[in-house]
């Protein structure tokens, strides 16, 4: 007998979570629970006695912990992983690491386990699993499509330009794997700024910033209020604020703002780049990449018209989740689409920077 809906392998050394998990996930009709396992150990065994569509895998657990179970998984079939990760330093750091190795991606556990999670949550986990089961289904690897590597010159922080561009990102699902794999192709004397905003839950970014500056000849940085734009340096905005330009007395900075997140994000990156647009930068370049919805596209409209950036879009082949890319496509702000690991050397073209 056959069944259609999603199969899902839950695995967390806690019984409770685990249940709380199932249940979540049994709320939908559309997926249902294959098993369990209390480690990554026994994640291994289960997944190929069971072999579910999508797993739900605790970053920290005993015998084996998730990271662990998670690289061994990936070399053996094309799972989709999305990870469960505590608020803890070490859980956000190991998060970042297995979403640059390939889980699809993740969700927070309460701040205390024994308080019952939210509809937000039941909706974020439900929402994740269908997802990753799409992507799943569409491709057995985006790696596979991710286009031709240039190498591009290392340069030296020290022999830096001056700030000539304004390099403004946007993603969201699938943006720490792509952003890990995109930063170490950019020189370390770029001759412009980078602002990122990524989709993704305070004190993550942090750790998302430590992790790209470890492996960039750039500068990564989680973006702090009135830091000054300088060449060489990216700014990845907090999980907790918008990140936005402000210009006086010809130097431009970043205003964070707590302001309500816009439609649905905080950050957002229609915020970006709509704050882009109203200061004095000229030479801009903008790029949307991986990531569900739409958020970007109306403020690259209103960027396009005040300030005609160059943008461009991260192809459907190379995408996680052919969302964000593919509505400012379809609004006809987008000047080129590349695949994932063409998009530094289309920025480098466009600057006129020698490769």
């Amino acid at each position: 007998m056959t069944d259609d809906r999603i199969g899902v392998l839950v695995v967390d050394d806690s019984a409770f979570m685990r249940r709380v998990i199932q249940n979540m996930i049994e709320t939908d009709p559309g997926m249902y629970v294959v098993g369990s396992a209390r480690n990554g150990l026994d994640a291994l065994k289960k997944a190929k006695e069971l072999n579910p569509d999508v797993i739900t895998m605790d970053v920290e657990m005993p015998v084996m912990d998730g990271l662990t179970a998670l690289e061994k998984l990936l070399h053996q079939d094309n799972y989709a992983v999305i990870m469960v990760s505590s608020h803890t330093q070490k859980g956000k750091s190991a998060t970042i690491k297995a979403l640059e190795l390939g889980a699809f991606d993740f969700i927070s556990k309460p701040d205390n386990v024994f308080i019952m999670p939210s509809d937000d949550m039941r909706i974020e986990l439900t929402k994740k699993i269908r997802l990753a089961f799409r992507s799943k289904r569409k491709s057995r690897s985006t790696s596979k499509a991710a286009g031709k590597t240039v190498p591009l010159a290392v340069g030296s922080a020290e022999a830096a330009n001056e700030l000539k561009y304004i390099i403004a990102i946007g993603i969201s699902t699938g943006g720490p794997r792509a952003l890990s794999s995109i930063m170490p192709l950019f020189p370390a004397n770029l001759p412009a700024a980078i602002l990122v905003v990524q989709h993704m839950p305070e004190g993550f970014t942090k750790s998302l910033a430590l992790r790209l500056n470890e492996i960039s000849y750039l500068t990564v940085k989680e973006a702090a209020d009135n830091d000054v734009l300088k060449a060489g340096i990216v700014y990845i905005a907090p999980g907790s604020h918008h990140l936005t330009i402000k210009s006086e007395g010809g130097k431009s900075r970043i205003v964070l703002s707590d302001q309500p997140p816009l439609g649905g994000f905080r950050p957002s990156v229609d915020m970006m780049m709509r704050s882009i647009a109203e200061s004095d930068i000229t030479d801009i370049i903008a790029v949307i990449m991986t990531g569900m919805g739409s958020d970007g596209t109306k403020g690259l409209i209103e960027l396009k018209q005040k300030k005609n950036p160059y943008v461009i879009a991260q192809d459907e082949s190379t995408s996680v989740v052919f969302g964000m890319p593919k509505v400012a496509i379809e609004s006809g702000v987008v000047n080129e689409v590349a695949p994932l690991m063409e998009i530094p050397s289309r920025i480098m073209n466009h600057m006129g920077v020698r490769q």
